[in-house]
């Protein structure tokens, strides 16, 4: 398979195949690790934030969840391998149901942040386009225990334009298909931390 656009759902030979092929690939766009500190021009941001809690028990299972790849696990996506380790330079595909297609979006871990002590202990990480992904830029997951009011929060940033023919000729829906991303992803983050 060397399209990222199918009809029908791939199989897991199909999208191994995909990955294997865009595995030793670079990056798809130049700002690689930009998610740690400013947003380059010329991308469009979305930015999601949701309060899941409070206190440790919280943080932890936040942590879990975003260590289990919660935040893909919706209806309309899933990953490929199903749970990858999160550790710089592993690979994942992200397999969208776009309802008329699906998608195959590989991605590659850039960094991986845990930070303890001060004002806030946080976990994340974010991961960047390969080339054989619709779209072109990077997203950002972390969770975040903050010590003054002992909040517990998740946040997705993300800048990324369109990459493929077909995403750029449908970048309004491209904009309401990462909304709604945003929107279930915290609604499952949630879910996780409240549901334990």
């Amino acid at each position: 398979m060397s399209n990222m656009f199918t009809l029908f759902e791939p199989s897991d030979e199909q999208i191994e195949n995909f990955v294997a092929a865009q595995r030793d690939l670079p990056f798809s766009y130049r700002e690689v690790g930009a998610s740690q500190s400013r947003i380059p021009a010329g991308y469009p941001i979305n930015h999601h934030r949701i309060q899941l809690g409070i206190g440790a028990d919280a943080f932890a299972r936040a942590k879990a969840a975003l260590q289990s790849w919660t935040m893909y696990r919706l209806e309309w996506t899933h990953l490929y391998p199903i749970n990858p380790p999160i550790a710089v330079g592993e690979v994942v595909c992200v397999i969208a149901n776009h309802r008329f297609c699906r998608s195959l979006n590989p991605c590659r871990i850039i960094y991986v942040l845990e930070e303890a002590g001060g004002a806030a202990e946080r976990y994340g990480f974010a991961f960047g386009t390969l080339p054989g992904h619709s779209e072109e830029g990077e997203e950002r997951f972390i969770v975040e225990w903050r010590r003054d009011d002992d909040s517990v929060w998740y946040e997705i940033l993300s800048f990324a334009r369109p990459h493929h023919i077909l995403a750029k000729i449908g970048f309004p829906f491209v904009g309401l298909f990462q909304q709604k991303f945003g929107i279930d992803s915290k609604r499952a983050m949630l879910g996780a931390v409240k549901d334990k």
